[in-house]
Parts: structure tokens; sequence; C-alpha cells
């Protein structure tokens, strides 16, 4: 169900990750997705994932935990394992008919950019959303963009949204489920018929939810505006954020191990 995705929920824990600075999980994210972007080779990705495992226990996230971030995506990687398949025509050929064609190497690749689809959710969540509350996350942003401060950019402003946008994800959620179910009890069908009627159906949801989404938005406004939010000028911390050897050590050790399953995939090639 749609109230269960934790993408963008936090999972309370006591664990190494949940204790590590979140500028070291942030930097480590920005590694992590440009060596999931870079790596083709089977071995390269096992030992990627290797690494991600590790990174999970790190966390104690469980595997219910893991499998109700991962559910929700598995139609998107379906999908985009699809597309490639049949529009990815190098190699020898598997399959043919009229303008179809399926080819070993066209598998091949499109299971490689549905794992790497898997990764990214994974590691966006195990170093960012589950184990970093929307506070830390913030405050990790604003001081990690805090040089664009010299060219004007807002960038306390800028990280906040982007906090409140992943905080809300699951919130609209599980607001969607809300809704659809309300729906269904009067009678509104998204199961059945042709894909048009189940594309009209859904208007019956889109509406309200974009309604109560900009009733949230005007609350939260409210809020803020009668805590005396006033921007970032001036602004202090209640907890700011302190770096210790623990975590550069941490930063320093899994990027390494990213550049190793970066260097292995080259050499494979």
């Amino acid at each position: 169900m749609l109230d269960k995705i934790s993408i963008g929920r936090y999972y309370p824990a006591h664990s190494f990750l949940h204790e590590t600075d979140p500028r070291i999980k942030t930097i480590l994210y920005a590694v992590y997705l440009v060596a999931i972007f870079m790596i083709q080779e089977p071995i390269a990705i096992a030992v990627l994932a290797g690494i991600v495992i590790v990174q999970l226990i790190l966390a104690k996230v469980t595997p219910g935990i893991l499998w109700s971030t991962i559910k929700p995506m598995l139609p998107l990687a379906l999908f985009i394992f699809i597309i490639n398949v049949f529009s990815i025509r190098q190699g020898d050929v598997l399959f043919s008919w009229k303008i179809i064609t399926i080819t070993g190497y066209g598998i091949g690749r499109a299971a490689i950019m549905a794992v790497r689809l898997m990764f990214l959710i994974v590691s966006t969540s195990v170093l960012l959303t589950l184990t970093t509350t929307p506070l830390k996350m913030s405050d990790a942003l604003e001081k990690l963009f805090s040089p664009l401060k010299i060219i004007k950019v807002p960038v306390h402003e800028m990280s906040m949204m982007m906090s409140i946008a992943i905080r809300f994800i699951p919130t609209l959620a599980a607001e969607t489920d809300k809704i659809m179910k309300a729906q269904q009890s009067r009678g509104a069908d998204y199961d059945t018929g042709s894909f048009i009627n189940k594309i009209k159906g859904y208007v019956t949801v889109l509406i309200p939810l974009f309604v109560s989404s900009f009733r949230r938005a005007d609350e939260l406004a409210v809020a803020m505006d009668a805590r005396c939010y006033r921007g970032g000028a001036g602004r202090t911390k209640l907890n700011p954020l302190k770096m210790n050897g623990r975590d550069v050590l941490t930063g320093i050790l899994f990027t390494l191990l990213a550049a190793l399953v970066v260097v292995i995939d080259f050499s494979l090639r």
C-alpha cells in the first residue's frame, strides 16, 4: 500500500550511519551516484552490492523497511528493463518478429539499467532519508552549499525546500492512499476498464490530492510565519553539526571502496 512507502521517511535507530555526520553521508551519496552510473561489468556490480549490504547492516535497516523502499520502484524498474530490451539491438539476436528484436546484449544492458535504479534508491534511502532527520539534512545541505552565498544564492531557503520536499514524500503517499480508499468506497474503480478509462478514473484522485497539497503548504507557511521564520539571515543552530575523526575516516573509507569498484569495472572492460 502507498501508506507503507518508506522513501523520504526517517527510520529512528541507534546505528553507525545514524550517528555519522550528514555532510559526510551527502558527499558519499554523490560519490556512489557517480559510481553507480559508471560501472557496467557484473563483477563490479556484485562488489557494489556487497558494499550496499554493508551499509544496510551499519544502518540497522530491517528487511521489511528495505522491501517497503524497493517495492514501489519495481514497476518502474520493470518498465526501464522492457524499454531497454526492445530499444537496444546490438549483439546476437535471440528473437525477432516484425519490428521487435531482442538480443542477448540488450537483455544484459537492460538488466544493468534496472539494477542501477535499485542501487540508486537503496543508496538514497540508506545514506540520506532513512538515517538522517529532515532538520539535519537541511543543515548539511546548507553547510555544503554555503560557498554559493558569495554569489547571492539563497542557500538556506534552497536547502530547506529540498528537505521539506523529501520529507513530504511519505505524507503525500499516505494522502493518496487515503483518497483512493475514499473514492473506492464511493464506487470508483481503478483496476478494470480500458486504459483511457483508468486514466480518467485517476482524475478523481489527482484533483483532491492537489487541493490537499496546497492546503498543507499553506498550513506549513502559516506555522513557519507564526514562529517568526524570516529566512537564513542571522539564524543560529540549537544543535550545530560537529564532524569528528570517525566521520572523516568513514567518508574516506567508503570513497575508496567506490573508487575500487570503478577501477575493477574499467580493468574488466
